[in-house]
């Protein structure tokens, strides 16, 4: 692969700053940078000299190392749950089939006309239209610190099963039957063993995230080989190293690269196609569906017992089109099965869902709180199990997100309080294995209101201790505990001078910036051990 043009790509500062200008601009407003990108896109398609090709290809990776990442943090058992994998299916197949109905019925209008849209070209563009973007809810659920959350991994599941489902459109729809060889990549579930023991071999440095771009570049290009999507080589990849320790470390350390070769995918939105007045109006008539597109997610994830706030925030997420859409029309296109004109439609329509969904997910939070009481009548009362509030219990002291800070905290302040310390956190692979070391931890949202709630009935405690991960989630972890009316003491821990005054404007009873504890920490431990040593 020749990528003498990645050089080319970072060395044009005249769409490096219009992409930072306007990312920065979108992030001052409240809305994520990438919405900037979008419009930096848009506006170089006004340009005649732009270079597609040169940001279809810093797309390309930035999707891969995305699925890449994804795969490191995806837990197999939950997509075999009945709220994944069926719901997935039902929801894809209404959408579909309605859609298609609706914009075959605007025949009538004269719009099908116009784009030569029959039964079969709407019920492909309804196909399109019924995937929601993967780039997009990684994005917003990484800045929120909400991943490895309930309403996360739901989300990514029905991503990933919508993934799946478009490489089998793929499939079926170029008549390419995958090669023999194929057969062969079974062998990489025992060659896994070969991939931890070099995994443990390279350290924490810049061998570790070459390691990293070698599996997910490695990974594509071989299924390629087979011909099989790129992209889900490396997500297998990402999935057969999941379980290794070190696979966060990988996903951490190549965070920032997958960021910024997904700048290339954003920009390439805006230039998929030349964009026509009509083709605007179209887009601005179907963009309207997603609503419909969410009311449906939310149904059906109710339906499945879950909790109304879960499947809300769920649904929040998926409030949008996806590239994957995209990519399934640019196939039915090159077939002659559509207009190549709908390739631009439903790209204005993402970008426009997109920036719809960017404003309702800033405000989800405040959304269901005000709206609290009313959402609770559309809540089942027999619940899914893992999805049902908390009971601490009568402790004194709450740890909130047990990472290796948390950690620290919570065996420090057991040491002095014994069995009236409890830690919370997210993650309930996080909580398995603590609760194995015999760490009291119970799994939960921090920024879920039902879950301070709950805590309220037989209020306890004394002092809350927020060592999360994220600044946003602190910020609506300590606005869910003003809902909540919550009366005791709270500290919080942070890593950047401005988050710390914020706090400290806040009322936060101790805040402490996580870099200078450590040297503090550090140094009187080395204190402590000379003084013991003499």
């Amino acid at each position: 692969m020749d990528l003498g043009w990645v050089a080319i790509a970072v060395g044009d500062i005249a769409w490096l700053t219009l992409a930072f200008s306007l990312g920065l601009l979108s992030r001052m407003v409240g809305l994520p940078p990438l919405v900037g990108f979008l419009i930096a896109g848009f506006i170089l398609n006004t340009q005649e000299s732009v270079n597609t090709e040169l940001f279809q290809k810093l797309a390309d990776i930035g999707i891969t190392l995305l699925l890449f990442t994804i795969g490191l943090k995806i837990n197999l058992k939950e997509l075999t749950k009945p709220y994944v994998w069926a719901l997935t299916g039902l929801h894809m197949s209404f959408v579909s089939i309605l859609f298609g109905f609706i914009l075959y019925g605007l025949s009538f209008f004269g719009l099908s006309n116009i784009l030569e849209l029959n039964l079969q070209g709407s019920l492909i563009v309804a196909f399109a239209l019924s995937f929601s973007s993967t780039v997009f809810v990684v994005k917003v659920l990484e800045e929120r610190g909400e991943l490895k959350s309930f309403h996360g991994s739901i989300a990514i599941g029905i991503l990933i099963m919508q993934d799946i489902a478009a490489v089998v459109f793929l499939a079926i729809s170029s008549a390419k039957l995958p090669s023999i060889w194929a057969f062969s990549l079974v062998l990489l579930i025992p060659l896994r063993f070969v991939l931890y023991w070099v995994l443990k071999k390279v350290g924490h440095g810049e061998l570790l995230i070459l390691y990293g771009f070698i599996l997910a570049m490695g990974g594509a290009e071989l299924f390629e080989m087979v011909s099989l999507k790129g992209d889900l080589g490396a997500l297998i990849l990402g999935m057969l190293i999941a379980s290794h320790p070190k696979a966060e470390d990988i996903a951490k350390s190549m965070l920032g690269f997958k960021d910024l070769f997904l700048l290339g995918f954003f920009i390439s939105i805006g230039l998929s196609g030349h964009i026509t007045t009509e083709i605007v109006i179209i887009a601005l008539l179907i963009t309207p569906f997603v609503f419909v597109k969410s009311a449906m997610f939310l149904v059906l994830l109710l339906s499945f017992k879950l909790r109304v706030r879960t499947s809300l925030l769920a649904t929040i997420n998926l409030s949008n089109y996806s590239e994957f859409g995209l990519i399934v029309a640019s196939i039915a296109a090159t077939n002659g099965w559509i207009n190549v004109d709908w390739l631009v439609i439903i790209a204005i329509a993402m970008s426009f869902s997109f920036i719809i969904s960017a404003i309702i997910n800033t405000n989800a939070n405040a959304i269901i709180s005000r709206n609290k009481l009313y959402l609770n009548k559309l809540q089942r009362k027999t619940r899914f199990e893992t999805d049902n509030p908390i009971d601490i219990g009568g402790v004194r002291i709450l740890v909130v997100g047990i990472g290796t800070l948390g950690m620290g905290a919570y065996d420090k302040m057991k040491e002095f309080y014994g069995d009236k310390v409890v830690g919370v956190d997210i993650d309930p692979c996080v909580v398995e294995k603590l609760k194995k070391t015999n760490r009291n931890v119970v799994q939960g949202d921090p920024s879920d209101a039902d879950f301070w709630d709950r805590i309220q009935e037989q209020h306890t405690i004394e002092l809350i201790m927020l060592t999360l991960p994220k600044f946003t989630t602190t910020l609506a972890v300590l606005e869910q505990l003003k809902q909540a009316q919550y009366k005791g003491q709270v500290a919080a821990a942070t890593k950047y001078k401005e988050d710390t005054e914020r706090l400290k404007q806040e009322g936060i009873m101790t805040v402490a910036n996580i870099f200078t504890e450590a040297g503090s920490g550090f140094a009187h431990r080395v204190i402590k051990n000379l003084e013991h040593g003499k």
